[in-house]
């Protein structure tokens, strides 16, 4: 009976109906196709036409190369239904409404997100190149830089975890939580355990995770039993049984604000493999950043504006701005500057891949990279080989283990000509590496949610912190070097000793990287 009962809930689940859903919408789609392919005799001058006037509009947007390259070949080779296809993507309504409504949080949160002339003045009489870069976050991505912040680097996920259960204990007045993942376990259980009491002190909780989340990880309605203990709730873009483009989409980022004094972000879920507590590809290494001061206005503004998104009214914004009352412990050293930014896919700007070019390409001693994923498109490439061929230290550590063996394939299909040009790439032989960090000349570094992929760089809402001349920069070169002793060199001789069908594998799928 019990076996019934479970073939039952499988039939007549969500996820079936979703997935039934879908290949409904893409048979009717292809029939469509095949309709009009009746009258493709007739149509055919017409259609090779519209394909080559489509193809001209695609090669004359504003868009990455291999963006285009990844619409013009279906196009050119199947016109009815590559023309059909894009114009369905093209004009899908609703990304386009989530975009109008994130700017205009953005235009409500500018009035506490204004520059600080004497911060600025500084940074500029100290390197006019990275002034140049804030003024462009700021310009584009609505984020100033910031002095008075304490910042501290997390190596791992579990010290990242103690100290935001530390953090979560202190709060007074809220708590903000965005993060991509959730998934029920000991992490999550604790953290939930704590909101639960904090609600009942009477501490504001508002949390949002992607709605990517209600297809495996939790269960429907989890939002309304998170409501009902006390705490608001949403997911972010709720996955939906509707062939569309806006749900690819996903809110990517990690965000914990506290009272507006205190704020982390960086690789770290809420999940137990993160912390290392269910092992899954082998030891999880993982990173983040904890800031004190004032930069965390910014991360606060960061969620109120995703936040509101799905609100008629927005939020009272400067009600969440730290307690004028509240003083940093004397021994934090608030030396330096923070940039923190986010990074939209929907408004046309590339913030979070910029910043890594700029540290790349102006780096003169060395550029220190650690991601779980190398999916490049042309630009990148051409920044790191430039950067190893003019004598730049340029290291990447990737995962030996790999959560996902085709992106693993494609990030391989890299290594060569990266190798070729200088750049040394080493793999991590305990398990995987989850965390996203850059660091560069022991003056600058970025840490948080960002990938070297194009989901990260192009197709997810992100964030990030650029610290500038900040102590921390030691700790997070220390922990690179110390990761780097546990990691295997790979060299040419490897690349070229990789099975051919996995190298052919890779290089095929170069193709749909912009989907990966």
């Amino acid at each position: 009976m019990k076996q019934i009962r479970g073939m039952l809930r499988i039939i007549f689940g969500r996820t079936t109906f979703g997935v039934v859903s879908l290949i409904a919408q893409v048979a009717i789609l292809f029939w469509v196709f095949r309709f009009l392919s009746r009258y493709i005799v007739y149509f055919y001058g017409g259609f090779t036409l519209l394909s080559a006037l489509v193809i001209i509009y695609i090669l004359n947007k504003e868009e990455n190369p291999s963006f285009k390259l990844s619409w013009m070949i279906p196009i050119a080779a199947v016109p009815v239904f590559g023309i059909l296809f894009y114009l369905f993507a093209e004009f899908q309504i609703i990304g386009k409404l989530i975009n109008k409504k994130h700017q205009a949080n953005m235009e409500e949160t500018e009035q506490y997100l204004k520059q600080n002339s004497k911060v600025m003045d500084q940074l500029s009489k100290i390197s006019r190149q990275d002034a140049n870069l804030a003024r462009y976050i700021k310009n584009t991505g609505h984020y100033p830089v910031y002095g008075n912040t304490n910042v501290r680097y997390f190596s791992l996920g579990e010290t990242m975890f103690e100290a935001m259960k530390k953090e979560l204990e202190a709060a007074n007045r809220f708590i903000f939580m965005e993060f991509f993942i959730v998934e029920r376990g000991q992490m999550w259980d604790e953290i939930l355990g704590i909101l639960e009491k904090k609600v009942k002190e009477g501490v504001e909780v508002r949390f949002m995770y992607d709605g990517m989340c209600s297809l495996t990880l939790l269960p429907s309605g989890y939002v309304n039993e998170l409501k009902e203990k006390g705490i608001s709730a949403k997911e972010f873009s709720p996955i939906k049984p509707a062939l569309t483009t806006y749900q690819n989409n996903r809110d990517h980022r990690k965000i914990l604000v506290v009272d507006g004094h205190t704020a982390f972000t960086g690789g770290v879920n809420l999940a137990d493999e993160y912390i290392n507590r269910k092992v899954r590809f082998g030891h999880w290494k993982d990173t983040g950043i904890m800031m004190k001061g004032d930069a965390v206005t910014s991360f606060t503004m960061m969620f109120l504006e995703m936040w509101d998104i799905s609100e008629k009214e927005p939020s009272d914004y400067g009600k969440y701005l730290k307690d004028p009352e509240y003083f940093y412990p004397l021994e934090l050293s608030r030396e330096g500057f923070v940039i923190p930014y986010g990074d939209s896919p929907l408004d046309g700007e590339t913030i979070g891949k910029q910043v890594y070019l700029d540290i790349i390409n102006s780096a003169r001693q060395y550029v220190y990279i650690m991601t779980p994923y190398l999916i490049l498109d042309y630009e990148m490439v051409k920044a790191l080989t430039f950067a190893a061929k003019r004598g730049v230290e340029t290291v990447i550590i990737m995962p030996r283990i790999p959560d996902k063996k085709y992106a693993f394939l494609l990030a391989r299909s890299h290594y060569l000509e990266l190798i070729r040009a200088g750049v040394q790439i080493s793999e991590y032989k305990p398990g995987f590496i989850h965390g996203k960090v850059f660091s560069s000349d022991g003056t600058k570094a970025v840490v948080g949610t960002i990938n070297m992929d194009f989901r990260s760089l192009y197709l997810h809402f992100e964030c990030a912190a650029y610290l500038y001349r900040n102590e921390v920069i030691r700790d997070i070169n220390r922990d690179f070097k110390e990761t780097l002793k546990e990691c295997r060199s790979v060299s040419l001789e490897d690349v070229r000793s990789y099975p051919w069908h996995e190298r052919f594998a890779g290089r095929a799928l170069r193709l749909f990287a912009p989907l990966m």
